[in-house]
């Protein structure tokens, strides 16, 4: 780790203990909930037991929340890349992987699998949130690490659970938020807004319960990419003059031109919920929850190039003395619709919670109704009109999950947890071309790609109370694996390739020891094998090379972590504090690094491949106290330092002892919140991460650019005001310094957002 990122480290550890020995004298006056706690039960050693948990009544009062990942903004460790409201590619980073390891975290709502399982990226294969608004959230629960049997080995890095709220009575709501974001980089200065619209109903009728919501989304964005231009070594004469250009380097420090603005998205969103529920006399619950998610999202470019008065797309051009080509692609690509349906539905019946033997039985099904997006081909401007393009469709696609799980009490000092679960994946994609991309019909097939993967598994956990104050839990996790009807299809360069059907079978064993040294301490030990099999996405990943299209590893392998955590927490009435020390070994780790696709050839194509061995290992503390200095202030707040390198790697050497892509050094986030009555409640936050790199060999060394992993110091704020016990207005700001960062894309800049909400 560097020097700085040390000295930084430590003074937030000094804060961190200064701040709980403080805490701890001056007592507890305010009673509330936390926003960040572990999770009390009988069994301490429970390795499904969260370890963060976040609540909507807190998240309400402290996080300017549009979509509900905003929820898991202060979280420890977890980072959620989210480039704008309304963003449906906003995957989670952990403490040991980063943001381009989606297949690496599970999320669920009720049970219902939000998490990609078709891919392993930050943009097709991002988490579903909006599956869920976070008005109808009841709390978030976070659990790190392989350490429970019950969770399949996507559960490496984080299992996320959103549990929702059903009602008691008669209750209705209805909340409006505006958002206004001024953005000033480079050639574009734009003032774009967002407004949401949210409201629902429910009732509980004897053993019925029913909940409806509905949420419409109105969001436009800034630029999510920039169009940039690779700058000549000589000068030129030849190409037509232009102005407008910005000079620049890229992430590698390569001189480069910007030259226009794209992915300037304008989102329309509806989301439709309902939940019910029966009570059964003797204790069984039947439950069903459906969601159905609708978008529009029209992507505009911005070109900053000027011949005179002129806009300049494309063409043969002389920028500040040098001859630059610019093709129509540049910026065409860039200018999409897309437009997308997508069902949730999850049943799930239960037997009553208390007595010797409970037991679940969990059905959801997520599927793509409709998803296409069209993409222009031709050259600006005439591509703004009816022009030549392409439609990408993944009609088809989606998953279903079955889970069958049991506990039992009966035997003294144990508690037995096993299940059967299995997951099956359909990935269909076919682009085609269009004569008319903005409503033209279907043309030629221009590629596709299918198959699927399957999943069965049986789970078996014990907690074992070997004293009052000593407990240990030990799991096993079999799992058998299939992928399978793969095929690959492309009309030029020829491909017309069915895949091989693979397979494994694997067990993961678990264990977790906990002892509750006093009322206010106890410590943890826990140690898991996981197996995080490859997705379709990853096996059929097609590559062009030259006037030929392969696919170049079909067979890839899954792969196996190893994990470790040793964690000590002190309670008392008026905070929690918690340090964990983590380990973390991969090996067979799929990565996309560079690679000959052809044996003794000397190019290089990026693409996904198991590579030998990584490492990952660090520290995470977090603190969560109230009335810090006086009564009503509550400091909260987390600091992870990680050290994730690849060790061992026999296909590309340059990448050996370097750092993982995605994980920064250091992070953290610090929060304090006021609340001097039960009216008013202010909030000022901040995050913070150190730079990272981007590939895996680490050559992209400059971060403050375009595809750039800049270090960045955000800061918000939030102020709310509960009128009465209906009404409340909230005014936050979100990133209120200013800070201009990249994380590959450009960052949201200063957002100033008004909430009015009423509830009963």
């Amino acid at each position: 780790m560097s020097r700085a990122s040390l000295r930084l480290g430590a003074s937030v550890l000094a804060l961190c203990a200064a701040t709980t020995v403080q805490a701890q004298t001056i007592g507890g006056s305010l009673q509330s909930e936390y926003v960040i706690v572990t999770g009390e039960r009988d069994r301490a050693a429970d390795p499904n037991r969260p370890d963060t948990q976040v609540t909507a009544a807190k998240a309400q009062e402290q996080i300017n929340t549009v979509n509900t990942e905003d929820m898991l903004k202060y979280a420890p460790s977890l980072v959620v890349r989210k480039r704008h409201y309304g963003d449906t590619q906003a995957p989670v980073a952990t403490r040991t992987s980063g943001l381009g390891a989606s297949a690496r975290n599970l999320i669920f709502v009720d049970g219902i699998m939000l998490n990609s399982p078709i891919g392993n990226n930050n943009s097709g294969a991002s988490p579903n949130w909006s599956v869920v608004g976070p008005r109808d959230v009841s709390r978030i629960d976070v659990l790190y690490g392989p350490f429970s049997a019950r969770y399949a080995g996507n559960s490496i890095g984080a299992t996320i659970s959103i549990s929702t709220r059903m009602p008691d009575d008669f209750e209705l709501y209805v909340n409006t938020v505006g958002g206004i974001q001024d953005f000033d980089q480079y050639g574009t200065h734009s003032t774009s807004g967002t407004w949401q619209l949210s409201g629902g109903v429910g009732d509980r009728i004897g053993a019925f319960s029913w909940r409806l919501s509905v949420s419409h989304l109105d969001s436009t964005g800034h630029p999510l990419n920039y169009a940039t231009l690779t700058r000549p070594a000589a000068t030129s004469a030849a190409g037509t003059v232009l102005t407008g250009a910005f000079s620049e380097f890229n992430r590698t420090g390569a001189p480069i031109v910007v030259v226009g603005a794209t992915g300037i998205e304008h989102q329309v969103q509806d989301t439709f919920s309902a939940k019910l529920a029966y009570d059964f006399s003797n204790g069984m619950q039947l439950s069903y929850l459906a969601s159905l998610f609708r978008q529009d999202d029209d992507s505009g470019v911005e070109t900053y190039l000027r011949n005179g008065t002129t806009p300049v797309y494309t063409g043969n051009s002389n920028i500040d003395g040098r001859n630059y080509n610019i093709a129509a692609s540049t910026f065409s690509n860039n200018l999409y619709n897309t437009q997308q349906s997508k069902l949730a539905q999850g049943l799930t019946l239960k037997s009553a919670p208390d007595g010797d033997f409970a037991w679940e039985i969990i059905a959801t099904d997520f599927a793509y109704l409709n998803d296409k997006q069209r993409v222009a081909t031709a050259t600006l401007p005439g591509a703004f009109t009816a022009s030549a393009g392409t439609v990408n469709r993944m009609n088809g696609t989606g998953w279903y999950t079955l889970d069958a799980n049991a506990v039992w009490r009966g035997w003294e000092d144990h508690e037995i947890a096993f299940g059967a679960h299995r997951d099956a994946e359909t990935f269909a994609q076919v682009r085609n071309n269009l004569t008319d991309w903005i409503a033209g019909g279907m043309g030629t097939v221009v590629n596709s790609a299918k198959g699927r993967t399957a999943t069965n598994a049986l789970w078996l956990q014990d907690i074992w109370s070997l004293t009052s104050s000593l407990k240990a839990s030990a799991g096993l996790r079999y799992e058998d694996w299939r992928a399978y009807s793969g095929n690959n299809f492309s009309a030029s360069p020829a491909l017309n390739a069915n895949q091989p059907r693979i397979s494994a079978s694997t067990l993961s064993p678990k264990a977790t020891i906990a002892w509750q040294g006093s009322e206010k301490w106890r410590f943890t030990g826990s140690w898991g094998i996981a197996y995080r099999m490859p997705t379709v996405t990853e096996l059929y990943q097609a590559i062009t090379t030259g006037v030929t299209l392969s696919v170049p590893n079909p067979n890839l392998k899954p792969e196996r972590a190893s994990s470790y955590e040793l964690a000590v927490e002190r309670r008392t009435d008026s905070g929690f504090f918690r340090a964990s020390l983590f380990w973390e070994d991969i090996s067979n780790a799929l990565l996309s690094q560079s690679a000959p696709l052809v044996p003794g050839s000397n190019t290089l194509f990026s693409y996904v491949q198991n590579v030998d061995r990584t490492r990952a290992r660090g520290v995470e503390l977090v603190l969560d106290q109230y009335d810090v200095l006086f009564p009503g202030l509550e400091l909260m707040g987390s600091v992870t330092a990680t050290e994730a390198r690849i060790v061992r790697n026999s296909v590309f050497a340059a990448a050996i002892n370097k750092f993982l892509p995605g994980v920064p050094q250091l992070k953290g986030n610090l929060v304090a919140t006021y609340r001097p009555d039960d009216q008013w409640f202010f909030t000022l936050g901040a995050r913070y991460s150190d730079k990272m790199f981007g590939t895996i060999d680490n050559s992209d060394p400059y971060p403050r650019t375009y595809q750039g992993f800049e270090g960045y110091l955000v800061a918000d704020a939030r102020v709310r005001y509960r009128w009465d016990d209906n009404w409340s207005v909230s005014l936050g700001v979100d990133n209120i310094n200013n800070k201009k960062y990249f994380l590959f894309h450009p960052f949201p800049q200063r957002t100033v957002l008004l909430e009015i909400g009423y509830a009963r």
